[in-house]
């Protein structure tokens, strides 16, 4: 199942509110406490999001971004990473209390969807963004975000001592991004499967079946798959996210495999939501 515009717009607005909420339901007093991103307090968390989400609305809107322009010259030509972009933009609002670093992040969020919602068919589907780990198509850097916004969401509200968002579309568009990415994810790792394919199956939250082809370009079409991978969406969300540990899900019976094990557990190790 592909996501149409109006769709993963309306799966957008629909979590760029939900995060808003949780922001202004985290008690105050948490907004330095500790999450599992090593380092990196709530508010951290939602400087990381007010960044990306600041850089990500200029270029969809033809615009320079400007602080990532900044952080790019800062490397007086050493390669960009994701990681160390994330790092830089984060301790740049280390100061900043977190009702400043709300407002950053929910009116970028804001202009960056209005500026994708204006988007023709064509500019949706074809357009390449020039981001941080490399050129996305617009659809995909809007997706992306989505899936960006409910897995740091669910870092706030564990941080924050509130109960998880277990919501199907949110985790929906994180399982099906993480599908997407896993070609170039495969390609990154060196971990090549010629002519083969994975079935995945979820269930419940974020349900959906899929047929991805390991690489790049490739569709499976009516080939039957080499390998299975069947589970809850909430748990491949959460492995694709980095939020959990696929071994400790194999070993409990929470995620199972068939066909090719060597495939689907290597699928597993390396699936991942985000660019």
């Amino acid at each position: 199942m592909s996501l149409s515009q109006d769709e993963l717009l309306s799966i957008a607005r629909h979590e760029r509110d939900a995060l808003g909420r949780t922001v202004q339901y985290t008690p105050p007093d948490h907004w330095d406490a500790e999450t599992r991103l090593e380092g990196w307090s709530i508010k951290d968390v939602l400087g990381h999001l007010a960044a990306s989400d600041v850089a990500a609305a200029a270029l969809v809107g033809g615009e320079e971004a400007a602080e990532l322009e900044e952080f790019r010259k800062s490397l007086e030509g050493e390669t960009l990473t994701r990681e160390g972009w994330n790092r830089w933009s984060v301790e740049r609002r280390r100061e900043d209390g977190p009702v400043f670093v709300g407002l950053e992040w929910g009116r970028a969020a804001d202009l960056l969807m209005t500026r994708a919602a204006a988007a023709g068919d064509e500019e949706w589907n074809e357009r390449q963004i020039a981001w941080t780990a490399g050129d996305i198509r617009l659809k995909y850097l809007v997706q992306s975000r989505v899936a960006e916004w409910w897995v740091h969401g669910e870092d706030i509200r564990e941080g924050g001592r509130l109960p998880p968002r277990r919501e199907h579309w949110p985790v929906f568009a994180t399982c099906d991004l993480a599908i997407r990415l896993l070609p170039y994810w495969l390609a990154k790792g060196e971990r090549t499967f010629e002519d083969a394919s994975v079935r995945i199956e979820l269930d419940g939250v974020g349900a959906g079946v899929w047929h991805q082809s390991t690489s790049t370009g490739d569709v499976p079409a009516n080939k039957e798959p080499d390998a299975y991978i069947e589970s809850s969406g909430y748990s491949f969300a959460s492995v694709a996210s980095g939020r959990a540990d696929a071994e400790w899900l194999l070993y409990e019976g929470l995620v199972t495999t068939g066909g090719d094990a060597n495939l689907a557990e290597t699928v597993l190790r390396t699936v991942r939501s985000y660019l």
